[in-house]
């Protein structure tokens, strides 16, 4: 072989696994510091969580009441964070910096809005709304002290998100690490100092919780703010922009809806099952939160980056090859994660049950309830990831239908669990055995819940139906 003809006997690396590969890259590099925003909020929790199960059972079981009313309503309104990335995202796709980051200062000021009015009515509502969760006794006094002492962080918390879908559209999302880790560094001393060193208890963990979310929502507000400003936008309220916001995110409240009134029952029926359940159930869900928000950091970056392609095909007048080909990216990156953050949450299993409790059945209850969690990871993270594509595509109506008919299949399917298992059981007495308990409790959800948004999911990616309502 001559020295002329070597060069032709190298094989250039394949179009397709290098693209593959650098959006795979670009999908972590944004889905890293995503991961650090969306875990704030559940990592409060499970702040709150550690440190209030060292008091006592009851505690314990309030704080899951109280923190379940708070996340949400909280959860509602994460339409802020994604309908302002999926406008953001597009716009600038399309050119439009201003126009996007105009959009994105509206859903800021919708989001203070709306977090003020609904402090004040679940401020109200309390009592109430901790009794209908199943609270009752010492647990209710419990649940009341966390959720009014920690109910007015919501506009802080609405602000957040809205501020980061900003940071998103614009793939600036550094900054919301840098305000997650000092928000839970501060929650993290607050809580110690509130709950032991000025002896506030419960009520102690909701105050240090406030503060440390306003100071996130103080400082990300900030910096919105100046990036909007230097690209020629307004940051006093727009009304039309605002009502424009509000109306474009009632699809995607109707979705929040849904999925919110499945983990709310579920909730309720742990409260049904006994202290003992309800208390394993509350250190699996923030163990469980914390993890599906390493799930969802994948599709908010496929949301991001499906969104900006969107706008660049109407600027280009492009195909739709490249969009797809983003999707099977995004939808294998999910499950992958799926598949890592299930093995991390089976091998922890064992080791974390004691930072919540001291009590040892309740640790049993939790590792079997986190195993149960974690076999169903990888399948949890492909479907995030399809979430955050079509949220990217703008495709919020077909999220809020399929959302409503899974939670409607969830909802049915956890009404037979109940009537099967508890003492009206159509088979006897039914069973008291908490283990038993947990695992189907969390079977339940997944396999009927997340099997049937799996497949929702999975059916529409698979058409061009979102794609042409993208347009």
């Amino acid at each position: 072989m001559t020295q002329s003809q070597a060069p032709h006997t190298q094989r250039s690396p394949r179009p397709h696994t290098t693209k593959s590969a650098g959006v795979s890259a670009k999908i972590i590099g944004l889905a890293l510091p995503t991961f650090g925003q969306l875990i704030a909020e559940p990592v409060f929790i499970l702040i709150d969580t550690a440190i209030v199960g060292h008091i006592g059972d009851d505690a314990l079981a309030g704080l899951s009441i109280g923190s379940t009313i708070i996340l949400t309503v909280v959860g509602l309104c994460i339409f802020l964070a994604y309908s302002t990335t999926s406008q953001v995202a597009q716009l600038i796709g399309e050119g439009k910096r201003t126009q996007g980051l105009q959009a994105g200062i509206n859903g800021m000021w919708l989001a203070l809005v709306l977090g003020t009015i609904i402090s004040i009515v679940v401020a109200v509502f309390a009592e109430p709304l901790c009794w209908a969760m199943g609270a009752r006794g010492d647990v209710l006094t419990q649940a009341l002290l966390y959720t009014r002492a920690l109910v007015f962080s919501i506009p802080g918390a609405l602000l957040v998100y809205a501020a980061n879908g900003i940071f998103r559209g614009l793939f600036k999302v550094r900054v919301t690490l840098v305000a997650a880790i000092g928000g839970a560094i501060v929650n993290t001393i607050l809580d110690f100092a509130f709950v032991y060193g000025f002896g506030w208890g419960i009520a102690g963990s909701g105050v240090a919780t406030l503060i440390s979310q306003w100071l996130m929502a103080g400082f990300l507000t900030v910096l919105a703010c100046r990036w909007a400003v230097e690209e020629g936008a307004r940051i006093t309220p727009q009304v039309r922009g605002i009502l424009a916001n509000a109306t474009d995110g009632i699809p995607l409240f109707i979705r929040s809806l849904a999925l919110r009134a499945a983990l709310v029952a579920t909730v309720a029926a742990a409260a049904h099952m006994g202290t003992l359940v309800l208390a394993s159930y509350q250190a699996v869900n923030s163990t469980w939160n914390l993890a599906l928000n390493m799930l969802d950091a994948i599709g908010i970056a496929g949301q991001s980056i499906v969104g900006e392609a969107i706008g660049r095909r109407r600027r280009e007048h492009s195909g739709t090859e490249e969009i797809h080909a983003l999707v099977s990216i995004s939808a294998r990156a999910g499950a992958i994660m799926g598949i890592a953050v299930g093995a991390a949450l089976i091998a922890v299993s064992f080791a974390a049950p004691g930072l919540f409790t001291a009590n040892s059945e309740i640790q049993h209850l939790i590792v079997a309830g986190m195993i149960a969690v974690g076999i169903f990871c990888p399948m949890q993270g492909w479907v995030w990831a399809l979430d955050g594509v079509l949220i990217g595509a703008g495709d919020y109506r077909y999220l809020a239908v399929t959302s409503i008919i899974s939670s409607g299949v969830y909802l049915l399917a956890l009404g037979g669990l109940m009537v099967t298992t508890g003492d009206t059981s159509i088979f006897g007495s039914g069973t008291s055995n908490p283990t038993f308990l947990v695992i189907a409790l969390w079977l339940v959800f997944n396999l009927f819940f997340m099997g049937a948004r799996a497949v929702s999911n999975g059916l529409r990616a698979r058409s061009d139906t979102w794609l042409r309502k993208a347009k």
